[in-house]
């Protein structure tokens, strides 16, 4: 429900022409909250202002169409078994600036189905599409990031959101993209996984 392309680790391989024993690491991207093209169930799904905000400072609309994307919280629960089945060693968060002037931020840390508590990923579409999500609530920074270059410099608040971030979805983060721009990034170099795949 994200793309046309395959969104697997494997996809870089048929995609590309590279031989797998090529692949020396594996590098996850999720942006700072959740977003769907088309159908789908969607469980973080904000249907008010606040997912409307999102859509229009994010530029939520497909490159090709237009389309409008549906925009809703970070899942962390879909991030982690997406992370998981990927085997991914380091993830970069994109799109933190998109958050900057909320109050509020949520993020889904679980599901409930049928009164019961989910902290794994459905795999049938149809127990997805009647969960609800399980919210843990962070207060926003409401300060700009877009023109911060490191890590340090970041609100105390934004550091505490991404580290709950890499908790929940048991991966290191060790990039931060805070703009659309390649200058408007913050890059973790104390990272084990970057340093890895990145020695230089």
């Amino acid at each position: 429900f994200v793309t046309s392309s395959s969104s697997t680790a494997g996809g870089a391989c048929t995609g590309t022409g590279i031989g797998p024993s090529r692949i020396s690491g594996i590098v996850g991207i999720a942006k700072a909250y959740t977003t769907r093209v088309g159908e789908g169930p969607f469980p973080t799904e904000l249907m008010n202002d606040v997912g409307l905000y999102i859509r229009d400072k994010g530029k939520e609309f497909g490159a090709s169409t237009g389309r409008p994307r549906r925009c809703g919280w970070f899942d962390a629960v879909v991030t982690r078994y997406g992370c998981l089945i990927n085997h991914v060693d380091t993830i970069v968060i994109t799109k933190l600036d998109v958050l900057d002037n909320l109050s509020e931020i949520q993020v889904c840390v679980g599901y409930e189905y049928k009164g019961e508590k989910l902290d794994y990923f459905p795999i049938e579409a149809t127990i997805l599409g009647s969960v609800h999500p399980i919210y843990e609530t962070f207060q926003g920074w409401e300060t700009e990031t877009s023109k911060i270059n490191k890590y340090d410099d970041l609100p105390e608040e934004a550091k505490r959101y991404l580290n709950r971030l890499s908790e929940l979805i048991q991966t290191d983060i060790s990039i931060i993209s805070i703009g659309p721009d390649r200058t408007e990034t913050v890059i973790l170099r104390e990272s084990p996984h970057l340093m890895k795949l990145f020695p230089n």
